[in-house]
């Protein structure tokens, strides 16, 4: 599984890409997490607001930090 986190770096996108990190580590997933900064890359997925969080490839949230429990359930 590709996990990617979207976002430029602010203190939310800071927050969602550790609570993904908290989310795999709990449920013993095995997955390649990547940060993305790119405004161009980000941009590609349609996101117009950061954070975001993308699975294989899949935008699932955009705008606001998810918590570890909803990610959970994402994943």
């Amino acid at each position: 599984m590709k996990i990617e986190v979207l976002g430029m770096g602010c203190p939310k996108c800071k927050q969602l890409l550790n609570n993904v990190q908290k989310a795999v580590d709990q449920k013993g997933i095995v997955a390649e997490l990547v940060k993305v900064e790119d405004m161009d890359k980000i941009t590609e997925y349609g996101v117009m607001m950061t954070p975001a969080l993308v699975l294989d490839g899949v935008v699932k949230v955009a705008g606001k930090v998810s918590s570890v429990e909803e990610i959970k359930g994402l994943l």
